[in-house]
């Protein structure tokens, strides 16, 4: 299952602040389209292009931070693609995506000087991480913020991890707080119990769904009991945080 949520990690931007810049390149539409909204929910600005020659035309004008290169194109492959944008841009990071999942074609793509490799099918979140981790490595800067969330009259801090409804601390175990975070993270957004599990679960959760009923029904009695409800359930569809009426 694919999921388009922003991550709750420090953003990253440019030195200057500006938004980083991603090109993705991939000749299979659908996954270039999911890719670009995945990149862009994080806040990057994302260019997309669908052969190798589009790919290293789209470099020069862009001047990519880092690039998702698929290894099969219909023009020329991602090891050509790869030669010519490191012809302009020497230092850019390059994370190959490829079908293929042998070790042959893994060493080959990485002395080849790509910076690190994902084979499909691959979860958004993993590509999403593997970047972030590249870009850091090649100086991205981290974007001072704030690290108190507020929604209506609920307050969550993300450092002290202090949790306050109406001035009223409320003590939370470690799984309740990355739960509420998440919901926090996503004020007034419909979240579905898979997306939920992916991210506070972080996909090696093995139960079944029915643990984020659970857990839901903890932060409810925490952050609910005897005060107007914040957190609701949209039944069929998952749940969602809102300030109090």
């Amino acid at each position: 299952m694919v999921e388009h949520m922003k991550s709750t990690a420090t953003e990253l931007t440019r030195p200057d602040g500006t938004p980083l810049r991603v090109l993705v390149v991939d000749d299979e539409e659908n996954i270039a389209e999911l890719l670009r909204m995945a990149l862009r929910y994080e806040g990057w600005d994302v260019e997309v292009a669908l052969t190798g020659t589009r790919a290293v035309g789209t470099a020069k004008r862009q001047r990519p931070d880092a690039v998702v290169l698929d290894m099969m194109l219909p023009d020329f492959d991602g090891m050509e693609v790869l030669r010519r944008l490191r012809g302009d841009q020497p230092d850019v990071p390059v994370l190959f995506l490829t079908a293929r999942d042998s070790v042959e074609d893994r060493v080959a793509g990485l002395t080849a000087g790509g910076d690190d490799y994902v084979t499909k099918p691959f979860s958004l979140e993993e590509v999403v991480a593997r970047l972030r981790a590249l870009m850091r490595r090649a100086g991205a800067r981290q974007a001072e913020s704030d690290s108190t969330l507020q929604v209506g009259d609920l307050t969550l801090d993300e450092d002290s991890h202090e949790v306050t409804r109406d001035g009223e601390d409320i003590a939370l175990t470690a799984t309740e707080f990355e739960l509420l975070r998440f919901l926090m993270r996503n004020p007034r957004r419909v979240l579905s119990k898979a997306q939920i599990l992916d991210r506070v679960w972080n996909y090696d959760f093995g139960g079944q769904a029915n643990v984020v009923e659970l857990y839901i029904s903890y932060l409810r009695k925490k952050i609910d009991s005897g005060r107007e409800p914040m957190i609701h359930t949209m039944r069929g569809f998952g749940y969602v945080l809102k300030p109090a009426a």
